[in-house]
């Protein structure tokens, strides 16, 4: 393991198991290397973990003072993100392991009778460019599509006005086809063209809805005649459109300068998340965080977060794109609260990454501070319960026999919602015969806390027991009638699939309406869990060592200390059984070996002398 992991490990150890960009920097604050993942916990930990065949890499591990990352939605979101990032910053160890390809986009030229087609190459002439698109398959996809259902033309000729009047070009094989009007010799007006060229737009910006019902329906009324080819045609058209995802809003050519803020807080600290878009393409993800004071409202907090970020990464966009509405002073920028389209896209994957920052802030301090999280649990269960203090100290009893035989109970101590297995303590059933539970309970509650009175030991500052209303009154009888000590009860009740689902507290009592998903909920039932563990361990060992000391008990000659020789060696009195006698003779010597081996073998023995 390096330096540098033991540095970063909590954060490393908190990353999200999703796709996203991760980027790591040196000791100065610079980007060194950007990467993508399909996992960043998984990526980036690997890392850290081994010594790389290829010394450039182990050199640049040496290096990550620290990293940050962002999440995205998908592998192709992450594979432009990292495209985009690299060639705004350019780092250090990626220089020579990228090439700068640039990803296609879809076209759609400035001219008269637009045509649309794939490129790579943007160019400022005022015609208008969609993507880029991660993949090659869903750009082919999308281009034939709409070629498939419109009729745009593929020729390269310049259909001005004056040469369609000066019939300078004539109708190609697409016409004969029906793919295309025949705009070039005035078969089809410019402004029915557009049309065509409107409604391609809004496939592209996914934005479909009415194309997608008029196919349907077309769909539907073809087959409603009996026409199922054509319906079958249709349905592919329509197949397409539906489960078209292709375009990615990482990339997008549309947006130009543009800052996009993500909001979240808690009652401590409010967490804002800053991405930059810079000719359409996502450049840049940071975030911050506020420790809150007074009682500072999230619009005022959001807005001093933007003028900060505005000015630490000298922003110039005038547009920014926020979660809710604030009072903006700075003039000329235009605030946009988008509620569809890739503005919202944008939006949403920046709230996506402030509440993972957010996330990873809280599990990070859980880890630096274990006891933090215990105290929060423990804090909830003092409101629920109405508790005059903190349950610091928590005990839990449980009883444990078959039909009433070895009976024995057991208690389980929590201290600061953790278990302190030094002070578990075992109880044997002394004063109960048969199987009754009540009494056990009133014998082992009587022994406990009576004991803890008389050494004036510190008394737990809740009771639970393993049982529903009945085990609660017999624990109350004992602790208040009898002790005359004030200690609250609550009692855990399982269902029949033995799995704690409900909490009792209270006389006359009442359920504590808990989720099986709240912290609070858990802990009870890891202690209820514990104390029967315990309890039925127990309660096997005094089982086991009852039938075995009761067969080792017929063997004249043999004492406590020899039985528990023999015990602590063979573990069982099958396998003493099938010892042979040098081995016993090597635990309790000659003379006292001779006596337990010709017991076990007695009836061997008295065949042999027959013989």
């Amino acid at each position: 393991m390096s330096s540098s992991y033991q540095k970063l490990k909590p954060q490393i150890q908190s990353l999200p198991e999703k796709p996203g960009v991760y980027q790591y920097f040196n000791s100065k604050g610079e980007i060194i290397y950007i990467g993508k993942a399909k996992n960043l916990k998984k990526r980036v930990s690997s890392y850290f973990n081994k010594v790389h065949d290829i010394g450039k890499t182990n050199v640049l591990v040496k290096n990550i003072a620290s990293l940050k990352y962002i999440v995205v939605n998908s592998e192709e979101d992450a594979l432009l993100l990292e495209n985009n990032l690299i060639k705004e910053f350019q780092p250090r160890y990626n220089v020579m392991l990228k090439d700068g390809k640039t990803y296609p986009s879809i076209c759609i030229t400035n001219e008269p009778f637009p045509r649309i087609f794939k490129t790579r190459n943007i160019i400022k002439n005022g015609s208008r460019y969609y993507g880029p698109y991660s993949s090659n398959y869903a750009i082919n996809t999308l281009v034939d599509f709409i070629h498939e259902i419109f009729p745009i033309r593929t020729c390269k000729y310049y259909l001005s006005k004056e040469n369609i009047q000066n019939k300078k070009f004539k109708v190609c094989l697409q016409y004969h086809i029906h793919k295309c009007n025949g705009g070039c010799e005035g078969k089809e007006t410019a402004e029915e063209y557009l049309k065509h060229i409107e409604a391609v737009e809004k496939i592209i910006k996914g934005d479909a809805n009415e194309l997608s019902k008029m196919l349907h329906d077309e769909m539907k009324r073809l087959a409603a005649e009996f026409k199922y080819e054509e319906a079958h045609l249709i349905k592919i058209k329509y197949d397409l459109l539906e489960n078209y995802k292709a375009k990615s809003i990482i990339s997008n050519t549309v947006l130009d300068e543009t800052d996009i803020f993500g909001y979240d807080e808690d009652e401590n600290a409010s967490y804002i998340n800053m991405l930059r878009v810079s000719k359409g393409s996502i450049i840049m993800g940071y975030n911050i965080e506020y420790k809150k004071r007074t009682d500072e409202r999230k619009e005022e907090l959001l807005a001093l977060a933007i003028i900060e970020l505005r000015n630490k990464f000298q922003s110039s966009s005038k547009e920014i794109i926020v979660p809710f509405d604030i009072e903006f002073p700075i003039q000329g920028v235009t605030i946009t609260i988008p509620q569809k389209g890739d503005k919202k896209k944008l939006l949403d994957l920046s709230i996506q990454n402030v509440k993972q920052y957010k996330f990873d802030k809280l599990k990070q301090a859980e880890k630096l501070n274990p006891e933090q999280r215990s105290t929060l649990v423990l804090k909830n269960m003092q409101e629920k319960l109405q508790l005059k203090k903190m349950p610091m100290h928590i005990e839990c009893i449980d009883n444990s026999n078959i039909s009433g035989t070895n009976a024995v109970a057991a208690c389980v101590v929590f201290k600061k919602g953790k278990p302190s297995k030094k002070d578990y303590r075992k109880y044997i059933i002394k004063t109960v015969e048969g199987p009754d539970d009540y009494a056990s309970m009133k014998e082992v509650v009587y022994r406990r806390y009576s004991r803890m009175l008389k050494e004036e030991s510190p008394l737990p500052d809740l009771i639970l027991t393993d049982g529903g209303l009945g085990q609660m009154e017999i624990v109350r009888q004992v602790i208040e009638d009898e002790l005359n000590i004030n200690i609250p009860i609550a009692g855990l009740v399982k269902n029949k699939q033995h799995k704690t689902n409900e909490v009792l507290f209270g006389f006359p009592a009442k359920s504590i309406g808990l989720k099986p998903n709240e912290l609070l909920f858990k802990l009870l039932a890891n202690i209820q869990e514990e104390v029967h563990r315990f309890a039925i361990t127990f309660h096997r060992e005094k089982r086991s060592k009852a039938q075995t000391t009761s067969e080792l008990d017929e063997i004249k000659g043999i004492g406590e200390k020899t039985k528990t020789e023999l015990i602590n060696h063979f573990k069982s009195i099958k396998r003493l059984r099938n010892a042979e006698i040098s081995e016993i003779e090597k635990i309790i010597g000659k003379h006292r070996a001779s006596v337990v081996y010709n017991h076990f073998n007695v009836n061997l023995s008295t065949q042999e002398s027959n013989k």
